[in-house]
This record gives structure tokens, sequence and C-alpha cells, in this order.
């Protein structure tokens, strides 16, 4: 099948079919900011950090997920994909604990959004979970990417011991009935772990040295089956 020609800020490209935009840009050098995305989960355009302006397109689109088209043209970084991601960022400013976040922070400096500019919204403040041996949960840093949630399924583990819980502003990552991980079908492979990209999911290793435990003391902690569920750190 022949490749796809397009423009991206005025610069042709071309690939092949079925490519996204997100993916169209690389070739091109160019880096769309994404949050949600991940090489290795499926995409599900859930951040919108990624939106770009295409010619003859009302609505921003989703970079991630939006499949290249013969004469496309693509604008990356205009004033209004811009303003949206700002707003976007300062949106997730308000509501999450991001002091883990470090790329979301980047961007946050990037796009000169002000963390400050919603300061009656709501906090989303949990306990932290910490109820096996392995890693501990602080829900407080969680925006919701989804990422955890595909990699226990069927992205690559096919477990499915986590899942999206609530609804609307009360919307959470949790356990089928609310189980402990231990109760739970988790097999403590640590995939949630390695994509989650605000230290919502942290080794609980890294957790206890953060406290200034001795590494004796961190060994004896993670031999067992960790602190009383939901008790705040």
């Amino acid at each position: 099948m022949p490749d796809v020609k397009l423009t991206i800020d005025g610069e042709p490209v071309a690939v092949p079919t079925g490519t996204t935009i997100l993916k169209a840009a690389e070739h091109l050098g160019r880096s769309i900011p994404t949050i949600c995305y991940h090489d290795h989960c499926t995409a599900n355009g859930l951040c919108r950090i990624c939106v770009v302006e295409v010619s003859g397109v009302g609505p921003l689109v989703p970079a991630c997920l939006t499949p290249v088209n013969e004469g496309m043209k693509v604008t990356t970084a205009s004033a209004r994909a811009e303003r949206s991601r700002r707003t976007i960022l300062e949106m997730l400013a308000s509501a999450v604990d991001l002091s883990e976040a470090p790329e979301i922070q980047k961007f946050i400096g990037e796009y000169r959004a002000q963390g400050a500019r919603f300061p009656e919204a709501q906090r989303r403040e949990y306990p932290v979970l910490d109820d096996n041996p392995m890693y501990i949960r602080d829900y407080s840093k969680c925006i919701l990417c989804w990422r955890c949630v595909q990699v226990c399924a069927a992205d690559a583990q096919f477990t499915y011991a986590i899942n999206f819980t609530g609804r609307g502003f009360e919307t959470g990552i949790g356990t089928f009935f609310d189980k402990p991980m231990p109760e739970t079908t988790c097999v403590f492979c640590g995939q949630c772990v390695g994509v989650c990209p605000t230290g919502a999911l942290k080794p609980k290793r890294e957790s206890l040295l953060e406290q200034g435990l001795r590494p004796d003391e961190i060994i004896e902690a993670t031999r067992g089956g960790g602190n009383r569920r939901g008790k705040p750190r």
C-alpha cells in the first residue's frame, strides 16, 4: 500500500497508511507532548495534551489517536492548541499532587501554565494504601492516565487486578470489591509501577528509603504483608 503524503507545520512527510499524527511528527523530529500515551500501551486519548489543529477540521484532534490522511495539513503548535494544553495542565495542577511527575512539571514550565489558576478547585486527596510488600498506592497523585490498568490487562499481563472505580470527580483506580492487593489476582510483576508517570504507584523500598529507614529496616518491612491497608503515611 502506498505511503500517505501530508504536511506537518508546513513540512512534507510520507508515512505508511494507518500512522498516527503523533508518529508522523516523529518522522520529522517533532515532539508533540503526551501524558497518558505510552509506546507500549493502547492509545486512548484520555489526557488530550497532544491535541493539534488539522486544516478543515473544526475541533482540535488528539495526535496519538488520529490517523493521517492524504493531503492532510497539520499544525502542532498553534496558539489554539497551546492554549488548550495550558488549560489542561492548569486543571491537573489544581486537583492532583504533581510533585513526583517530572514530565508534567516540565510541560507546566514550557507552556507557562499557572498552577494556582483555579484556587477553589477541589483536590483529589486519598490516604496512601500500603497493603503489600512490593509497592504503595498514593492516588492523590493519580491523573487517571489508565496506563496501569492497561498493562495489568490485555496490553501486557492479562491479570486484570485493577480497573476504574467510581464516577465523575470520584473516578479512581482500584481493585474489584475494594480488596487489598494480596487478595486480588495481582502477581506483583511491577509493570503497573513501571508505567506510572506521577508516583501514584511507587516501589515500597523506594518509599521507605525516602522516609529515612535503614537498609535492614527496609528489608524487614518488605518481607511481610506491608502496613495496615489505607494507613496514612
